[in-house]
């Protein structure tokens, strides 16, 4: 009985980091208010530059979750990138709850100006570019193209917007005029950029075929290469990001991420984890490889973009076919490149979890505290839906 309560405790693990990033949502969101009210006279740099360094605050303490509360160890190899743990399938490993992330590829070590561009399978996808971008000192300037169902999302949905996220509707109802004011506004306003976007335009998801067999078809219509394991590319948002920004930005980066045991006994791809099961699961691997393109080796038209953009995700379905399907299992489960060892430094996320952490107590302490934390969760939430319903 006891070892049944230890191993459901375990199985738990996610609650405690769960409670903490959506507890202190108000206390953020307070914060950043504050800052914008004040910051409506002053040049849209200052509020820039203030807004980048909280969303570091904040993203910086789900970092401590995602890699020391779980143990994810990232490095550098010699010329590529990576890291490795080896996790032990024993009880006392179990215990441990060693999470392991493997990237390989060209990521420099100063922040840039770019476009991110990635396969995507889960909403863990969203936490590997953080993962990146805190290695480059460049957190705070991680901003989304996003569905534009996720606007609606209590409190976030409107502070996405507000921090440069882009929201975006699918084939016919794209509106690009309403994508390159937005992203001319924020290179204007000199914002720092790492935009992220999945040219999929949804989830590689295993357990729904049928859109898997569609974009195959679709691929096929059109004379391109019939993909395995990524979806075919949409290269609107793709097109307009670096059209836009050309003069802008320092780069372009292509990124491929696998994550290990989403194969059944089969050989078949299986779901990949959420956040909930990344948080939770014994030894979840992830592999990045990352490989930095430079403007001049992109075309400029939509329709050679189309093409070059649909050659990236042939190379990814390369990668990943050998990643799942090699027929030599030495191969299998990896990129290619040596690794050693490193991981985040707790400077890096414990203050900022200690902080919002304590405020977020200090607040619930108090009556009057924990009446302005509720209202903020429903006014907050109310007055986000009806902005984002009015403003792009």
């Amino acid at each position: 009985m006891l070892l049944s309560l230890v191993l459901h405790t375990y199985s738990m693990r996610y609650v405690l980091p769960a409670a903490v990033m959506m507890g202190t949502a108000p206390t953020y969101m307070l914060a950043w208010g504050a800052w914008r009210l004040l910051s409506a006279v002053l040049p849209a740099r200052f509020y820039r530059e203030v807004d980048d360094r909280l969303y570091t605050i904040y993203q910086s303490m789900v970092l401590f979750f995602f890699e020391n509360y779980t143990g994810v160890q990232v490095g550098k190899m010699e010329g590529i990138a990576t890291s490795v743990v080896l996790c032990q399938h024993s009880m006392a490993a179990s215990l441990v709850h060693l999470n392991t992330v493997i990237i390989y590829g060209d990521l420099p070590k100063n922040k840039e100006n770019v476009v991110y561009l990635s396969n995507h399978q889960c909403t863990v996808d969203w936490i590997i570019a953080d993962m990146l971008a805190i290695r480059q000192n460049a957190l705070g300037h991680v901003r989304y193209v996003l569905k534009d169902g996720l606007k609606w999302l209590p409190l976030y949905g409107w502070y996405f917007s507000q921090h440069g996220g882009v929201y975006v509707k699918r084939s016919a109802k794209f509106n690009e005029k309403e994508m390159r004011e937005k992203l001319r506004a924020q290179m204007k306003a000199e914002t720092p950029m790492y935009l992220v976007i999945f040219p999929e335009g949804t989830r590689y998801n295993p357990e729904i075929p049928k859109v898997i067999a569609d974009s195959q078809s679709f691929a096929e219509k059109e004379g391109l290469a019939v993909l395995k394991h990524v979806l075919t590319p949409r290269v609107k948002a793709t097109h307009v990001a670096i059209d836009t920004m050309k003069d802008y930005l320092d780069a372009v980066y292509d990124v491929t991420v696998a994550y290990e045991g989403t194969v059944d006994h089969k050989g078949q791809r299986k779901l990949a984890p959420s956040m909930t099961e990344f948080l939770s699961k014994e030894c979840p691997r992830v592999h990045i490889f990352i490989d930095r393109i430079e403007l001049k080796d992109i075309p400029e038209e939509q329709m050679y973009m189309r093409r070059w953009l649909h050659e990236r995700f042939e190379i990814k379905d390369k990668l990943l076919i050998e990643f799942y399907d090699a027929k030599d299992s030495k191969r299998r489960n990896k990129f290619p490149g040596k690794s050693v060892h490193s991981k985040l430094s707790l400077k890096k996320s414990l203050p900022s979890l200690l902080f919002l952490g304590g405020l977020t107590a200090s607040m619930l302490l108090t009556e009057s505290g924990r009446k302005l934390y509720v209202k903020t969760w429903i006014y907050g939430t109310l007055f986000g839906c009806l902005w984002v319903s009015i403003k792009p």
